[in-house]
C-alpha cells in the first residue's frame, strides 16, 4: 500500500475540490433560473463565468503535479447542492426564495473557502509555491464573492423576503 502522507493527501483534496467545482457549474443555471431577483440572477451568472475560471486553475495545479485532472465524488457539496435544489422546489415563486438560495450559495462558498484555505496551506508546506499562488488566487475570489452575496443579502434580498410577510 503507498504511503499517505501529506502530498497524497492533498492530492486527494485537489480531486475532491475538482469534482466540486464542477458540480457547482452545473448547478448555477439553475440557482439563477430560480431567483426572482436580477442581482441574485446577475451574481450566479458572475460565479458561473468565476466558476469555470477556478476549474482551468485546478487543471494548471493538477499539470505541476504531474498528474492528470480528475475529480472524486464529494458528499458534502453533493449533500449542499441537494438542500439548494430542494430549497428551489419548496419555495419556488415564494417571496422568500431569494433569500434562500443566497443563502444557499453561501453555503457553497463557505465549503470553498475552507477547501482552498487548507489546500493552499499544504501546497505552501510541500514547497509548491506556484500551486499555492493559483490556490490563493481562487481562495480570493470565493471570499469576494461570499461578501458580495453578503452586501446583497443586507442591501435587498432579505428585507424584500421579510416585506412581504
Amino acid at each position: 500500500m503507498p504511503q499517505k502522507d501529506l502530498s497524497a493527501l492533498f492530492h486527494e483534496g485537489l480531486k475532491d475540490i475538482y469534482y466540486a467545482e464542477r458540480q457547482i457549474l452545473k448547478s448555477l443555471p439553475k440557482m439563477a433560473r430560480g431567483a426572482q431577483s436580477e442581482e441574485l440572477r446577475a451574481a450566479f451568472g458572475e460565479h458561473r463565468a468565476q466558476t469555470e475560471g477556478h476549474i482551468e486553475r485546478l487543471q494548471r495545479v493538477f499539470e505541476l503535479l504531474g498528474k492528470r485532472a480528475q475529480g472524486k465524488t464529494c458528499p458534502a457539496i453533493d449533500g449542499i447542492i441537494e438542500e439548494g435544489e430542494e430549497l428551489l422546489e419548496e419555495f419556488k415563486g415564494q417571496p422568500a426564495i431569494d433569500a434562500g438560495l443566497l443563502a444557499a450559495a453561501q453555503a457553497v462558498e463557505h465549503y470553498e473557502i475552507a477547501r482552498y484555505g487548507t489546500l493552499k496551506r499544504w501546497a505552501s508546506v510541500l514547497g509548491m509555491q506556484d500551486a499555492a499562488d493559483l490556490l490563493a488566487d481562487t481562495l480570493s475570489e470565493e471570499c469576494d464573492t461570499d461578501e458580495k452575496l453578503t452586501e446583497l443579502a443586507d442591501a435587498s434580498v432579505n428585507a424584500e423576503a421579510l416585506a412581504a410577510e
